[in-house]
């Protein structure tokens, strides 16, 4: 109602919650030529909310985004929009999860993510994104790392934080616990994740309520994975009862098989680049690859 309020009183700008079978795909759109923004009721409110402010950020500081996206120096065509999209995004996260609240409510809940989604209206991936934005400096919190994927393993989403490693392109290890959230929908599942420099994690992942999908009904579906490195993890109500102290009882993971030196993973998709296979027609073992020593 604030953000609606202020759109009208300020810009002169009205907005309208239309039926999802006139919008369509479209979730948001701001008709600047009859001073509307236009929301679909398959938005739930934590959704309305943030769209409607990253709308706002669009219009009341334009200025400001482009001298941010114009100082960023980007090489190619369609990354000063990118760049404007997510800053605005940015703007709407914070508008709902104001810095200091945010992160004392953290602290205070041991970032229970579903405490944290109550106090601030928001939706489970809006904390979980938010949670790695809180690095300032003097009121840091715990530095995360997120990634989201689909049921084929394709990454949608990923921000680095706390030394975990991401392949620039391609999937995930599938030995990460994000993969398992789809067997147990809503769920929070927990993991402890080890590297092959033997950097532990911890990880937490589930499912995300679906906006929108197929014209059959068929919803899409993702799921994320929220981490963080080992010794954080005690600041954390989902670590309870794990034994984060020995880290030989991690899961074995690795950033993807093609980067990965884990030679006797049974999971293996790809051979790793900088090992040459060995081939014996002879001799089949539980690893689909033989490499030469």
């Amino acid at each position: 109602v604030q953000l609606t309020a202020h759109l009208r009183q300020h810009h002169s700008i009205d907005t309208k919650v239309v039926p999802s079978e006139v919008m369509g795909d479209t979730l948001r759109h701001y008709r600047q030529h009859e001073r509307r923004v236009l929301l679909s009721e398959a938005l739930p409110a934590s959704a309305r909310i943030f769209q409607l402010a990253a709308q706002t950020a669009l219009i009341e500081n334009k200025d400001l985004l482009d001298r941010a996206v114009e100082s960023a120096n980007l090489q190619t065509s369609n990354a000063p929009g990118i760049l404007r999209t997510s800053l605005a995004n940015y703007f709407a996260g914070a508008v709902m999860m104001p810095y200091a609240a945010f992160r004392d409510a953290a602290v205070e809940f041991k970032h229970d993510l579903e405490l944290l989604q109550q106090r601030f209206g928001a939706s489970f991936e809006q904390v979980c994104h938010r949670l790695t934005t809180l690095q300032r400096p003097g009121m840091r919190g715990i530095p995360f790392f997120f990634i989201r994927v689909d049921k084929a393993g394709n990454v949608s989403k990923r921000l680095s934080g706390g030394g975990f490693k991401f392949a620039r392109f391609g999937g995930t290890c599938p030995r990460l616990i994000v993969h398992d959230a789809f067997a147990t929908q809503g769920r929070i599942l927990s993991q402890v994740a080890t590297m092959p420099d033997n950097t532990s994690f911890f990880t937490i992942a589930r499912t995300v309520d679906p906006i929108g999908g197929w014209p059959n009904g068929e919803k899409t579906i993702f799921a994320i994975a929220l981490g963080c490195e080992i010794h954080e993890a005690k600041q954390i109500v989902y670590a309870e009862g794990i034994d984060i102290k020995h880290q030989k009882n991690g899961t074995p993971v690795g950033v993807s098989c093609r980067v990965c030196e884990r030679l006797d993973c049974n999971q293996r998709a790809y051979p790793p680049l900088h090992h040459a296979l060995r081939i014996d027609n002879n001799l089949r073992r539980t690893t689909p690859f033989l490499f030469a020593q």
